[in-house]
């Protein structure tokens, strides 16, 4: 059973998308409305652009910032009180390492149990603090290299802390002790080059940048990772492969989604969409994939699956229902919001029966968790994002280029 510390407390919003990692959140009463000032209980501007999201247990808010001019990666600690930091973190990397200009360094967010905060610098290492700043270990995993970055944020279940590193021709996940970073097991993956072509040459355009979650499934926990081309699920304990499914295409940004036994995975540029009853031994396309669509949308963000739908904001600004047992479409609505970038790269949230979805442009649109079309709000913060939100004790915490904001009817 999932018995890690993270999975305990609904009002902490411990990882990258939540505390089961499928942007959930079980509370109720989350701000409607808000603005530059309305519901604001705090912001701190934050020195350069970043992607990652922020991450929060009990007072503290966690997030980590580059500092690209001077070398630096960063992990600070904010007190969710007052929007004081804390304290701050440093690693000095100062040696060339490829990303996109669309994703700055430090673009995983982090992932904290209570006692422990880990956070993945890629090339610079994965790094473990306790909650006073001190670190309690660090190991080098080796060269990150891809001409787009990375994105893939860590796992912590129970005493094992999980990462996937990559996309590139070191591709792996990989499985650390909480204790000492030492390595438990590892599961190489095929991968693909760094994208960069040769000249007269075309890329191999392959990889994944997402993020695994756990289930509680039918064999024991389990460990969901989507790959290019297919869903595997691993034994969290041991590494060895469970069970997997075909179906996806090359390129995957969004992590896996969850409901009572049921798996979706959506692949990127052009991506395909599947449906995957959980268990079985062995190669499951042909006795459990239930669906798959084909070619569809360029999706960066991940959805959410609700009450047998599956929810999600499309990079391209355009937001899909989708029947999850049986794939079929429900609706499609362009989001228009007052920014004017409708594109999205950021991962939806549900809460309340609500769903919480932000644009580039800072645009949150609130909607209804239903097949019916019903699009209840919009707020906008009127600064770019990339970043996902984190859902805590009635309060919403985004990251946006220039700031870190604390949106909260509490007085």
């Amino acid at each position: 059973m999932l018995l890690c510390g993270c999975y305990l407390y609904a009002e902490n919003w411990p990882a990258w998308r939540g505390g089961l990692g499928v942007g959930k959140s079980t509370e109720k009463d989350f701000p409607d409305q808000w603005n530059r000032k309305l519901n604001v209980k705090w912001k701190i501007a934050l020195p350069e652009r970043g992607n990652s999201s922020p991450v929060v247990w009990g007072t503290r808010v966690f997030v980590t910032q580059a500092l690209q001019t001077q070398g630096l990666r960063q992990l600070w600690c904010i007190d969710r009180r007052s929007g004081k930091t804390i304290w701050k973190k440093s690693v000095k990397h100062t040696d060339k390492e490829l990303t996109h200009r669309t994703n700055p360094f430090c673009s995983a967010s982090p992932v904290t149990d209570g006692k422990h905060v880990v956070v993945s610098y890629a090339s610079a290492g994965i790094h473990c603090y306790d909650f006073n700043g001190r670190e309690l270990w660090h190991r080098e995993l080796g060269d990150q290299t891809h001409i787009w970055g990375n994105g893939s944020s860590p796992v912590i279940h129970q005493d094992l802390c999980f990462l996937n590193f990559g996309p590139g021709s070191k591709t792996f996940l990989v499985a650390l002790n909480m204790q000492d970073g030492k390595t438990v097991w590892r599961h190489d993956e095929k991968g693909g080059d760094s994208g960069i072509a040769l000249k007269g040459e075309k890329g191999n355009w392959v990889g994944s940048w997402s993020t695994p979650i756990l289930i509680d499934g039918n064999n024991g926990d389990e460990l969901l990772m989507s790959y290019p081309n297919r869903l595997v699920a691993f034994d969290p304990v041991k590494g060895k492969i469970t069970w997997s499914c075909r179906g996806l295409n090359p390129l995957v940004y969004t992590s896996p989604l969850y409901e009572d036994g049921l798996v979706v995975a959506m692949g990127g540029f052009r991506g395909t969409a599947m449906a995957v009853r959980a268990g079985g031994r062995g190669d499951v396309t042909g006795s459990h994939r239930l669906w798959t669509r084909l070619k569809e949308k360029q999706r960066i963000g991940s959805g959410v699956l609700v009450g047998g739908h599956i929810y999600i904001l499309n990079e391209d600004g355009v937001a899909q229902c989708i029947e999850a047992r049986k794939g079929r479409g429900i609706w499609e609505e362009r989001l228009r919001g007052p920014g004017g970038n409708g594109k999205s790269w950021s991962s939806m949230v549900s809460a309340g029966g609500k769903l919480y979805a932000i644009n580039q442009s800072g645009d949150v649109f609130i909607l209804r968790a239903s097949p019916r079309y019903q699009l209840l709000g919009v707020n906008s913060l009127g600064e770019q994002t990339q970043s996902s939100m984190a859902f805590s004790n009635g309060e919403i915490f985004i990251r946006t280029y220039n700031h870190l904001w604390c949106i909260s009817q509490k007085p």
